[in-house]
């Protein structure tokens, strides 16, 4: 008959472990945010602080703090059940997120909590579990709570998280290296906090109020990856799936093409967002951005769908569906809303293709003889160049039937060596940084005097034709007020 036999883990192995669960300083930080809000914090201040011989990174709220007691259990590893049913705003999940995500960038974990009048501090070290193989954490006394980081800065209720020993953040490097290590990796905190809690910092979670977050004093802005301030974005019917007494909600947006955004604007999103990696559902919990970037396989992500989104917003009820991982960074929608998803994708991806392709159409439409034509035809698309165009209709006749014939396989041979895989990766990466067109003035007039030229033999031709021909080729389209003002002089 098998016999019970307690095996407990090595505290020093484990806990060496936990250091490696893939969190990186943004999810790591952003895991002990979501405790902030939990607590009712409308003020998150994050501190790095590199100067003097004992770095650190401090995260300071103004929650509802915690009682001595309550400091013991958040500290407890496991502190709470996935399986038990948190309140509707909480944003935790398996009681492991300030252990894990703490060790993953430090060695020595402090906590320093106050709650009506009274204060509390604890502190983990890995230094000492190593050495005793236990789970050994120190309660700090009223003196070394005061030698905390920022303890003076603790209001009457809240908590300061700080973060010593920093091995993980500073990769073992030093001196100006070191800092500018710390300073790519802060650059890229505020963009990952400014997108996963941009509902939050813009007031629009429901029944919670807005909250601030602020690093080393500058303040983090809301990035909406749905463009919703430009009037251009398009924001489709919402779709609900119940999953027994709860909602999934589903909202498709478009984003503006890039011709819609301002230089600013555009400034704002190509720095932030990667338009084609980043199209898919953006999968939210509780208001907090948990996936995003992701069509589940249910169509691949393409240049002609990047302006295609799907916010999909899901209860803490639900997380045994989803399969959230502690990181709190993937989460996989059931089948019931994966359907659902499938049936509103292709009417959000026809969007999204339809504002994409709606510049490249009217290149070709708004002329009666467009430079390039789109063929598709025998199951393949392919470009070329337009034998009717009267620039290049003319140029034929005038150079006789032999060399029409040699410029015939040259334009052949332009349109078959189309670069369309660098185009499509310039594109999809610099829209606004691909250009076609001369910009100095005196270049500009140049061309327009030698497409004239091209036509010196057309009696016919008059001013109205001639602009008709200047906007078919498109070299002028930055330049229209130089061509109109060279026509007025030259077509008189």
């Amino acid at each position: 008959m098998s016999r019970e036999h307690q095996l407990p883990p090595s505290a020093a192995c484990l806990s060496a472990s936990m250091r490696d669960l893939g969190y990186s300083l943004e999810t790591a930080v952003a895991d002990l945010i979501d405790n902030s809000i939990s607590a009712e914090a409308t003020v998150v201040d994050i501190v790095c602080q590199l100067v003097g011989p004992h770095p650190y990174l401090a995260i300071l709220d103004n929650g509802h703090g915690m009682s001595g007691a309550e400091l013991l259990r958040a500290m407890k590893h496991g502190s709470a059940s996935p399986r038990d049913r948190r309140k509707a705003h909480d944003l935790g999940r398996f009681g492991l997120g300030l252990k894990t995500a703490s060790f993953s960038q430090c060695r020595t974990l402090s906590i320093v909590t106050e709650r009506d009048g009274e204060r509390s501090g604890a502190e983990w070290s890995l230094d000492l579990i190593d050495e005793k193989d236990e789970w050994i954490l120190l309660i700090l006394d009223s003196a070394e709570i005061d030698a905390v980081p920022l303890a003076d800065r603790l209001t009457p209720h809240g908590t300061l998280v700080v973060w010593r020993d920093l091995d993980r953040l500073f990769e073992d490097e030093t001196g100006a290296r070191r800092d500018e290590i710390v300073n790519d990796k802060l650059d890229v905190l505020e963009r990952h906090l400014s997108l996963v809690f941009h509902r939050y910092l813009a007031g629009e979670v429901k029944g919670r109020r807005r909250i601030a977050i602020t690093l080393n004093g500058h303040t983090v802005e809301p990035f909406d990856p749905f463009c919703r301030k430009n009037p251009a974005h398009q924001e489709l019917p919402e779709d609900i799936v119940r999953i027994g007494s709860d909602a999934v909600r589903l909202r498709p947006y478009i984003l503006p093409h890039h011709s819609k955004l301002s230089a600013a604007e555009y400034d704002f999103y190509q720095s932030r967002s990667d338009f084609i990696s980043n199209q898919g559902a953006y999968i939210y919990r509780n208001g907090r951005l948990m996936a995003w970037g992701d069509w589940f396989r249910l169509v691949p992500k393409g240049e002609a769908t990047k302006l295609a989104r799907v916010q999909i917003d899901f209860p803490n009820s639900l997380d045994e569906s989803w399969t959230i991982d502690i990181k709190k960074s993937r989460a996989r929608p059931p089948h019931a809303v994966r359907e659902r998803l499938r049936q509103i994708i292709n009417r959000v991806v026809g969007r999204s293709t339809t504002v994409h392709r709606g510049r490249g159409q009217r290149l070709f439409e708004e002329v009666d003889a467009p430079v390039w034509e789109r063929y598709a035809d025998q199951g393949g698309i392919r470009y070329a160049i337009n034998r009717a165009h009267p620039l290049v209709a003319g140029l034929m006749t005038r150079v006789g039937a032999d060399s029409g014939r040699q410029l015939a396989v040259l334009l052949d041979a332009v349109a078959a060596s189309l670069p369309v895989e660098m185009v499509y990766s310039d594109y999809s990466l610099h829209p606004r940084e691909v250009a076609q067109v001369p910009s100095d003035e005196k270049d500009v007039v140049e061309r327009l005097r030698a497409l004239k030229d091209a036509f010196a033999d057309d009696t016919t031709l008059g001013a109205g034709d001639f602009l008709e021909i200047v906007r078919s080729t498109h070299l002028f389209d930055a330049n229209m007020e130089i061509a109109k003002r060279f026509i007025a002089e030259e077509f008189v």
